[in-house]
């Protein structure tokens, strides 16, 4: 997983120059990076790093700011939890300069802290009450002006629900599944078939198969103190006294 943080696979080698080489602080290049940026949101894909030097750039130089390009990297790292990418481009906000010019009022103190309470829900996996702020008309501009164009959001949000509860646990019901990924019915069954996991349709109980995180193993820890160790700590001992 580290790896593919550091170079996803759908990285092109142009982006790989301007990512890990010098040109990463040539403004020049940014206009590569946001068009990357928006390949990402149509196709699904994620380059934390290629976005963190959009973000440098903008840091770097303030007539570059883009408060648009900047929502939809946020909107991006949201998917990526529980991983630090969202507080990785937020510590880069923290320090913009605040004399970018613009031709509009710019919409990011607005959407700011609604994208940092949904991320707190996520990293918390409050994930039913994610889904009910997400939906609520409170959040409606965000849906229909940003998340609206970021291609399988809702899906990718999801999985963060179910990387979560791969971790937690080996049994959990399926309403209470369901509640976590804002499904029910056929939806919600076919989510679980896509998967691979099974529901046990007396109860309702979704089956999560073992991996390393949600098998308790118990772990037994020998050491080992050689007679020439003991003999120096009797000597210590008996020194001191």
């Amino acid at each position: 997983m580290t790896s593919e943080w550091l170079t996803p696979p759908t990285r092109t080698e142009l982006i790989e120059n301007l990512v890990s080489g010098v040109d990463r602080y040539n403004p020049s290049n940014v206009s590569i990076l946001e068009d990357y940026l928006y390949h990402q949101i149509r196709s699904e894909e994620y380059d934390c790093l290629a976005n963190l030097a959009i973000l440098k750039l903008y840091q770097f130089n303030p007539d570059l700011y883009n408060p648009d390009v900047v929502i939809n990297i946020l909107i991006k790292a949201l998917t990526a939890a529980p991983l630090p990418d969202f507080n990785l481009c937020i510590s880069l906000l923290d320090e913009r300069p605040i004399n970018a010019q613009l031709d509009e009022p710019d919409p990011l103190p607005t959407v700011l802290p609604v994208l940092k309470e949904l991320h707190n829900l996520l990293l918390r996996c409050r994930f039913p009450a994610f889904w009910e702020a997400y939906h609520s008309s409170r959040l409606e501009n965000l849906r229909d002006n940003y998340t609206v164009e970021v291609a399988g959001f809702e899906n990718a949000i999801r999985a963060v629900a179910i990387r979560a509860v791969r971790a937690t646990f080996t049994r959990i019901g399926s309403e209470r599944l369901g509640s976590y990924l804002n499904l029910s019915g056929q939806d919600l069954t076919a989510y679980i078939e896509k998967l691979g996991w099974t529901v046990d349709s007396s109860t309702g109980v979704v089956t999560v198969p073992p991996n390393p995180e949600n098998q308790i193993e118990a772990t037994v820890v020998q050491e080992s103190v050689k007679l020439p160790q003991l003999t120096k700590i009797i000597a210590h001992s008996v020194a001191k006294a």
